[in-house]
């Protein structure tokens, strides 16, 4: 048996479902033949988003352990593995989302911006995990940026990560806004047209939401 987490994600229960997993108490299990029939996966997830699988071999109903092991080569364990990896990619894909920022200034952030302007955090680069943005739908044009960067990188003495928040503005604004304590010139962005804040608390939730509606509203 093997145990599995999906980094950055978390489970969303309904589309377990729709994929084809059944409930079972408090587990979701679901089965795929894999390797032309000849082994049985069985994925369980808890309420959690946690997974844990079984390979069994059809034929002797014996667990099949080598696609685990780090040293195992050949064509066939190499199958096994394949099969195995593309049946939980698929369950990711489909059944689980983003979950990275995780702090509770940042959770707050992200859900007033979708129940108030209908836009989910887009993260649009492999490379870059945690750089996510928000667009405006009618325009596709970017209002939000978020990213986990080392505070150093605002000037600060500290290497310790932080999540900022990157948001437009006009450059007169910007121009008053900016003191280096708590609000920073656009780190990704364009510093004439975009400020940066650091979500840790020293900008209060509603001054954020306030001032959200100014950088959307210039994403026009």
């Amino acid at each position: 048996m093997a145990t599995i987490q999906f980094k950055d994600s978390k489970v969303n229960l309904d589309k377990l479902a729709k994929f084809g997993f059944i409930k079972n108490g408090a587990v979701y299990e679901y089965q795929e033949l894999i390797v032309n029939n000849q082994f049985l996966l069985k994925v369980t997830v808890n309420k959690d988003g946690n997974i844990e699988t079984k390979v069994i071999d059809s034929e002797t109903k014996a667990e099949y352990v080598l696609h685990l092991q780090p040293g195992a080569t050949g064509k066939f364990v190499t199958k096994v593995s394949n099969d195995y990896q593309s049946v939980l990619d698929k369950i990711q894909a489909a059944c689980y989302e983003k979950d990275v920022f995780k702090e509770p200034q940042v959770r707050d952030i992200i859900d007033y911006i979708n129940d108030t302007y209908d836009s989910q955090l887009e993260y649009l680069w492999k490379k870059f995990p945690h750089n996510a943005i928000w667009r405006r739908g009618d325009t596709n044009k970017w209002f939000g940026l978020l990213s986990v960067i080392p505070k150093s990188k605002l000037g600060l003495d500290s290497e310790k990560s932080i999540t900022v928040m990157d948001m437009r503005a006009d450059s007169e604004i910007i121009d008053k806004l900016v003191d280096n304590r708590k609000y920073f010139p656009g780190y990704h962005m364009s510093k004439k047209n975009w400020y940066t804040i650091m979500l840790d608390g020293s900008v209060d939730n509603q001054e954020i939401f306030d001032r959200l509606q100014a950088s959307y509203d210039l994403a026009k």
